[in-house]
């Protein structure tokens, strides 16, 4: 008999829905519960995949074992602080608070409760960029570019926190380190927060990496390239595609790899979470790689802050 873990989604919108869908399909979770402050969209979202409904986060700890937490990013550190203080396991979407301070308690709160505690950076389980993984080797440029046109939801927070944070986290997971240099550019087109912006980052090996994300696009698209010795790298996260060369005798040949489109990143993503709590093992997106985003994404906000303050658009 399969051992499943009991858990809940705490925030059943958009993203928050989706979760529950997941849970619901995942054979070693038993989604056990939804809970949202729109008690219809509660109660909805529970009649469609046969769970409970609960009227309160404090209900909802108390008939679970983790919980999946999808709440917008400003209520992030009340709602995950109370299900770490509740003893439950964790998978909190990204960002992952406010700030990095918040962040740093949200970990000091799991780490002292032996809990189980993900971050959702989803784009790590897209099925394109786990094929190229074993390719990437010590890039020395990488360009990324995630534009999306306008959309409401999300813009309780810039775009560095709500679209470039994915590829600032990709970053520091292909490259390994942490930069030591952050130029970056950015302003306000659409709402009272920076909705278009650019960062140069350097790294101690003279690696660069130009990392643009826009949320006032016409079109969607979402591409990182990566240059390397003999070797050049692009990845559609959109169409979950790898376009891969090489330099061999002198001449640049495509490498074909296949890649199985019909992975779904948040089941990836959701299901190993769930395995490393049944398990044991770290999450493969772990609470302190989600700080290391965290604080580099606040450095990209405080360099785009200085030069609107320095150009009075602030």
């Amino acid at each position: 008999m399969t051992v499943k873990l009991k858990i809940g989604v705490v925030g059943v919108g958009h993203l928050g829905s989706q979760h529950a869908r997941v849970l619901a399909e995942i054979e070693e979770s038993e989604l056990v519960g939804v809970y949202d402050i729109d008690r219809e969209r509660a109660k909805a979202v529970g009649e469609r995949y046969g769970v409970a409904a609960f009227s309160s986060l404090e209900e909802l700890l108390g008939e679970t074992e983790a919980v999946s937490c999808a709440v917008p990013t400003e209520s992030h550190y009340e709602v995950a602080r109370e299900v770490l203080r509740a003893g439950r396991h964790l998978f909190l979407e990204k960002p992952m608070a406010r700030t990095v301070k918040e962040a740093e308690e949200l970990l000091d709160l799991a780490v002292k409760g032996g809990l189980k505690f993900q971050i959702g950076h989803i784009e790590r389980f897209n099925p394109a960029v786990l094929r190229a993984q074993e390719f990437i080797k010590d890039p020395k440029f990488v360009e990324a570019h995630r534009l999306a046109p306008y959309n409401p939801r999300g813009t309780d927070v810039d775009v560095v926190l709500d679209l470039m944070i994915h590829d600032l986290d990709l970053l520091l997971h292909f490259m390994g380190k942490y930069p030591v240099k952050v130029d970056a550019v950015g302003v306000p087109v659409l709402t009272d927060k920076v909705d278009i912006a650019n960062v140069r980052l350097e790294f101690e090996g003279g690696e660069i990496a130009n990392v643009t994300a826009s949320r006032v696009s016409v079109e969607k698209l979402r591409k990182i390239r990566l240059f390397q010795k003999d070797t050049y790298i692009s990845i559609d996260y959109l169409n979950k595609s790898i376009d891969l060369y090489r330099k061999r005798n002198g001449e640049i040949v495509p490498f074909p790899l296949e890649v199985d489109r019909s992975l779904e990143p948040l089941k990836l993503e959701l299901r190993a979470f769930v395995r490393s709590v049944l398990e044991d093992r770290t999450p493969p997106v772990s609470a302190e790689e989600g700080i290391l985003a965290q604080r580099l994404a606040e450095e990209v906000i405080e360099k785009i802050k200085q030069r609107l303050e320095r150009a009075k658009l602030l």
